[in-house]
């Protein structure tokens, strides 16, 4: 019997940004809590996706329950348990495929997820943690996310974090000509948001906890490296900070920006936090002068931006559901390899054995070429005999006939060792 999937998380719609920072795992614990929800009980395989954005388990095991209340009990030892969701069986494969299309984005069309669900995969294979479920699972939805890329423009025209980061910036400094960039950390989302005000004028320095990393970047990225000590000097000669470290506390707190402020001799700050947990502290904006948008207000901003897109993302919505429907028919094909094979043996034993019995008494003069003919010929039969109902049960198997036309085949010649192995309806 083919193990249930269930898929059980937080996201930027169920949960505030709070409680994502207290289930946010860092990309260097990620393969720790992925071995950890794969030691669970009753999980046989497991990945997680851990972005700013979510934190999603996606689990299987013989027991939905099992598995379901295994993985509940994960989040909320960390306090997400009023803010989590579950899908199960086909419900689950269908989040699957929206999540990796980003069809589930607070932006639809967000290039990055496709590439950090790749990353999550590839560590829950690489660990052993994945298994035959999940192998089959999201390379399928890979391919469903490219052909959604493909054909529809649900990535054309997107208003992205970059963008809003660089008019809000307008608006406060107006010419950015000669503005001082501060990117802490090195995400790549507030290097690339870094990158978009260099290009209107601003200049760009980077500060890191690794020194050797700041100045790596900045040669990159035609900048100046700081030690992240550097932060209070930042704070007062810059005009745009970009936060994006790994750090699990504030790095900028809300005493820095005050001090900083009083050199600053009225010139106004932007700090744009990127970070999940947040860099910065949010009593932070409530001070004169300083502006402090975080990931959740600046894709809110997108997202409202983006609303034009409403037909590219019907469009991906339906080249979505013809892979789903695709996916759910090669999986119930699969069902019904067990019957096939099973039936295809038992014919062939049968046979076998009523020759065997034959050359050992009434054609025991035969010889070692006759003999071999004589079982050539059985299994053609057999195959010849076979090949009606196999392809008949094949056209079938993703529809209820096909069912009851497997669980009859079961019953007439005995196969009950040939269990159904088909994909589970929605429970979620």
């Amino acid at each position: 019997m083919s193990p249930h999937l269930v898929v059980i998380g937080v996201n930027h719609r169920t949960a505030p940004i709070e409680t994502r920072e207290r289930v946010a795992v860092s990309s260097d614990a990620l393969e720790g809590e992925v071995r950890a929800v794969r030691s669970l009980t009753g999980v046989r395989e497991a990945m997680m996706v851990a972005t700013c954005n979510r934190v999603e388990v996606y689990a299987t095991g013989d027991d939905a329950d099992s598995v379901a209340r295994a993985v509940r009990g994960y989040f909320e030892k960390r306090g997400a348990a009023p803010y989590l969701y579950e899908h199960r069986d086909d419900a689950g494969v269908r989040h699957t495929f929206r999540v990796c299309a980003s069809l589930d984005s607070m932006v639809p069309g967000d290039a990055q997820i496709l590439g950090q669900v790749k990353e999550a995969f590839g560590i829950a294979r690489d660990t052993g943690c994945a298994g035959p479920s999940l192998n089959k699972l999201l390379p399928r939805a890979f391919q469903a996310a490219r052909r959604v890329r493909a054909e529809t423009h649900i990535g054309h025209g997107q208003v992205s974090i970059a963008s809003v980061a660089v008019d809000l910036a307008r608006g406060i400094f107006g010419d950015l000509a000669g503005r001082q960039v501060v990117v802490l950390g090195a995400g790549k989302m507030a290097l690339g948001s870094a990158r978009s005000l260099v290009r209107h004028g601003a200049k760009l320095a980077v500060a890191n906890r690794s020194y050797e990393r700041a100045v790596a970047l900045a040669s990159e990225h035609g900048g100046v490296a700081h030690p992240l000590t550097d932060l209070p000097l930042l704070l007062q000669h810059g005009d745009v900070i970009v936060c994006s470290t790994g750090a699990s506390n504030y790095v900028v707190g809300r005493d820095d920006v005050q001090r900083a402020m009083k050199g600053r001799r009225g010139r106004s700050l932007f700090l744009i936090d990127i970070a999940v947990p947040r860099n910065v502290d949010p009593r932070v904006g409530d001070l004169d002068n300083v502006y402090l948008y975080n990931i959740d207000d600046l894709e809110r901003i997108v997202a409202e931006g983006s609303s034009h897109r409403a037909a590219a993302t019907s469009a991906a919505e339906r080249v979505l559901t013809e892979e789903l429907d695709a996916y759910r028919t090669e999986q119930r094909a699969r069902g019904a390899a067990p019957v096939i094979t099973s039936l295809r043996q038992r014919f062939r034993d049968t046979a076998r054995a009523e020759l065997e019995r034959s050359l050992a008494r009434s054609l025991r003069h035969l010889g070692d070429d006759d003999r071999r003919a004589l079982e050539v010929m059985l299994d053609a039969m057999v195959n010849k005999l076979l090949h009606a109902p196999t392809v008949a049960l094949r056209k079938q198997a993703d529809t209820p006939e096909g069912e009851q036309a497997e669980e009859l085949l079961r019953t007439l010649f005995d196969l009950h060792d040939a269990e159904p192995a088909r994909p589970r309806t929605e429970t979620a």
